[in-house]
């Protein structure tokens, strides 16, 4: 090993490891390509070690790159320890925390949440962003945002990822949305294999929600034939009351929204539910802007 090495060029590590090229890794942290293949090679030179391979499906890590980025997330994480103990110690009662949710997080959760903020942490400033379910987690990872409100995934980090701390806020199921003429319109409850031959509104792929609605399909025992997509849970709706099709919705997207044209049954069985949590960077949980916002988004769950 030539040098220290230096914190900057662990985040730069982390990101391409991450995102797969240098590409993607330099857009997520606003730098150009060649500005983070600098830092690469200079973190090479430092350790004394080559870290990465490129190839033609992007950049990999070599065993000591996969070596250094296991201790890199320990390094990072007490690195954001340090900067919460620090500024406990300067009282750190006012600034900003940036939080990224998706559409009906924000409503349930985030929006409750500021509220409260306001009244008891009159010093902490909110910002919000509205981003799917799978894109607030790499948005916190690349330190776009502090605090991402996400939902589980197929290939989600899981909760004992040593980059994030979790905080479980909801579950909540997703009902059967059906046209007012459908022929189980009537029913008290829908069974999901009882609409194996209808076609389907449903999120794109890549959306958490698309991910529910086939997985519970599938375990009805059929492969849902999505003919119309829309990640708008309204857009959603509306062509289910125009008889194009069925879907699944989550409950709480229905709120206030117009269903004079469709009926809204629970699914037979057990329902299909999408699992909301709170995430930040792990060894930020404690940092005193971002603990009472995780405080207050885990109080409004509690409440909704």
């Amino acid at each position: 090993m030539d040098g220290m090495i230096e914190a900057r060029r662990l985040h730069i590590l982390r990101a391409v490891a991450d995102h797969r090229t240098v590409t993607a890794a330099a857009a997520a942290l606003y730098l150009t390509p060649s500005a983070v293949s600098q830092q690469l090679t200079a973190l090479e030179q430092e350790t004394g070690h080559r870290l990465v391979e490129r190839g033609a499906k992007g950049v990999r890590l070599t065993p000591a790159g996969e070596i250094l980025l296991s201790h890199t997330n320990a390094v990072l994480a007490q690195l954001e320890r340090a900067e919460a103990e620090l500024a406990a110690y300067g009282s750190g009662e006012a600034g900003t925390v940036t939080v990224a949710a998706f559409a009906t997080g924000i409503a349930q959760v985030v929006a409750p949440a500021v509220a409260r903020l306001a009244h008891f942490a009159p010093g902490i400033r909110i910002r919000v962003q509205d981003a799917e379910g799978d894109a607030s987690l790499p948005m916190v990872l690349d330190r776009q945002v502090d605090v991402a409100v996400a939902v589980e995934y197929r290939g989600a980090p899981p909760a004992d990822d040593p980059r994030l701390a979790h905080l479980p806020l909801y579950a909540e199921p997703f009902d059967a949305v059906v046209p007012l003429g459908h022929r189980l319109a009537d029913a008290a409850e829908i069974p999901l294999a009882e609409l194996a031959k209808d076609a389907w509104i449903g999120p794109y792929p890549g959306n958490p929600c698309h991910d529910v609605v086939v997985l519970a399909c599938e375990h009805a025992g059929f492969q849902p034939r999505l003919e119309h997509s829309s990640d708008d849970f309204r857009a959603v709706v509306a062509l289910a009351s125009a008889d194009v099709g069925v879907a699944l919705v989550p409950r709480s997207a229905l709120n206030g929204m117009d269903l004079t044209g469709v009926v809204v049954r629970p699914v037979d069985g057990v329902a299909p539910t999408r699992r909301v949590f709170a995430a930040v960077r792990r060894g930020a949980e404690e940092h005193p802007l971002i603990r009472p916002v995780l405080e207050a988004l885990g109080r409004a769950a509690q409440d909704a």
